[in-house]
């Protein structure tokens, strides 16, 4: 049974991604770190979007509060990116991918398959204890690092964008034509593929009832 779990293991992923450099790490690029970055602003955003509060700001006792409305204001726009790459910790690699969907949260099908193997009997030995499978690895802590250096660096473009380009795409605007330009930006339009599910034909399904 266990020589049956590693030829299955490789047979279900490639070798040249399972043994990358033996077992080696690959980091993220600057296009997928702009990436997943772009993805967490816009997610924190559309889930605060819903919120018709009015923030008063000033500190004059002379002159009456300013009003703004929260979606429009600093307030929105900082407990956006409060703890925005901490996020990060919560993806995983999806090794069984060639390209930058490889980051993504949920676990990866390579462990899923392998746990799925492991509550059948099958005793399985990839060189990781079990314990570590679904703990952040050495690409994710690095993306995370990458991610604030990122933040950091561009902090002018993005809050430009905040507060008078939101009409336009954040990920075209910081990635392609600020963090990646000139560079290469193809793992923006990256998406994962969807599984068709098959749909059986009527007769197929008779002769299955009938078994």
């Amino acid at each position: 049974m266990y020589w049956t779990a590693i030829v299955f293991l490789l047979n279900h992923i490639s070798c040249e991604t399972f043994e990358e450099e033996k077992y080696g790490v690959k980091f993220a690029s600057e296009c997928e770190v702009c990436k997943v970055f772009t993805m967490e602003f816009t997610a924190r955003l559309k889930e605060s979007s819903a919120k018709h509060e009015v923030v008063e700001t000033g500190y004059s006792h002379m002159k009456e509060k300013k009003k703004t409305k929260y979606v429009n204001s600093e307030l929105r726009l900082i407990e956006t990116l409060e703890g925005i790459c901490d996020r990060v910790l919560e993806y995983n690699i999806h090794k069984e991918r060639g390209d930058s969907t490889r980051f993504a949260k949920g676990q990866s099908e390579t462990f899923r398959t392998l746990e799925g193997l492991i509550d059948k009997g099958v005793k399985v030995d990839i060189g990781i204890p079990q314990e570590l499978w679904n703990k952040p690895s050495a690409e994710i802590t690095q993306l995370k690092t990458q991610c604030e250096s990122l933040m950091e660096n561009f902090e002018d473009d993005i809050e430009d964008w905040y507060f008078h380009q939101q009409d336009s795409d954040f990920a075209k605007f910081l990635c392609k034509d600020r963090a990646l330009k000139n560079k290469d930006s193809n793992c923006l339009s990256e998406a994962t593929k969807k599984k068709k599910k098959k749909k059986s034909k009527k007769g197929e399904t008779e002769k299955r009832d009938e078994l």
